[in-house]
């Protein structure tokens, strides 16, 4: 893969700035989106000084399709050469029975998981098309299977895996790859936007075993983005070695 384009959603932490850093190590420029303005401009100025390459910040909520399509028709035409896009801005918020479930929360994944990754692909599909590219969906073992108390995030994970099934369908004539990556049990910022900022509730579900970290996932997804023409990893599940799927993990406590 020469030196295009990659363009990440939700890229100040977690998974997204792992990728944002493997995929700058190795060269490429980098289209780095998120909310966190200060967060954007600080990984902008550190990708930069580390590596010779370009950054391009966009700073907007892929919640909004309008700001959405305000930032990506912004960009410069050199920026419009995206060989990947990297749908990895996505949440959790709360853990809770269906019937006790907080309705803003449900929205908040909803608008961030399902629609926010649509958003941002009907929009970079276009430039993926002159490039012949690959969409990479960032899913969850959630999308495999459902566990308690994770209803409508385990759904909108699935909703993930299914839209990556169909975008493969109707991106073949295009030769554009999909492929989506789910991870397991990861220590990112993950449990502490669920837990709405409880540190010591987030750091409590990481306790007892080994976690993938976010480099974990960048190694993979760089993978995936590097194999030959004419492969594609369409579905990759990844989790710690005390994990066996979505259900079931061994904490050695």
């Amino acid at each position: 893969m020469n030196n295009q384009i990659i363009f990440i959603t939700g890229a100040t932490a977690g998974f997204g700035k792992a990728c944002a850093e493997k995929f700058a190590a190795n060269g490429h420029d980098i289209i780095i989106t998120g909310r966190r303005k200060d967060r954007l401009y600080e990984l902008q100025k550190e990708l930069e000084e580390k590596n010779s390459v370009k950054v391009l910040p966009l700073e907007f909520d892929v919640r909004d399709f309008f700001a959405c399509r305000k930032a990506i028709n912004s960009m410069p035409e050199e920026w419009k050469n995206i060989a990947v896009l990297i749908n990895n801005a996505g949440l959790a918020m709360g853990l809770s029975p269906i019937d006790e479930g907080d309705i803003s929360d449900w929205d908040t994944m909803i608008d961030t998981n399902i629609k926010g990754l649509l958003y941002v692909s009907k929009l970079i599909i276009p430039f993926l098309k002159k490039t012949k590219g690959l969409i990479i969906n960032i899913g969850s073992t959630a999308a495999k299977d459902v566990y308690p108390k994770g209803n409508v995030y385990c759904a909108t994970k699935h909703a993930v895996e299914a839209l990556s099934k169909a975008m493969r369908i109707d991106l073949l004539p295009y030769e554009i790859k999909v492929t989506a990556i789910h991870p397991g049990a990861a220590e990112t910022e993950f449990s502490l936007v669920r837990f709405k900022g409880d540190a010591e509730k987030a750091k409590d579900v990481y306790k007892g075993f080994t976690p993938l970290y976010a480099e974990d996932i960048a190694e993979a997804a760089y993978f995936c983005a590097t194999r030959p023409a004419h492969v594609c990893i369409n579905d990759l599940v990844i989790t710690p070695a005390a994990q066996a799927n979505a259900l079931h993990l061994y904490k050695s406590l």
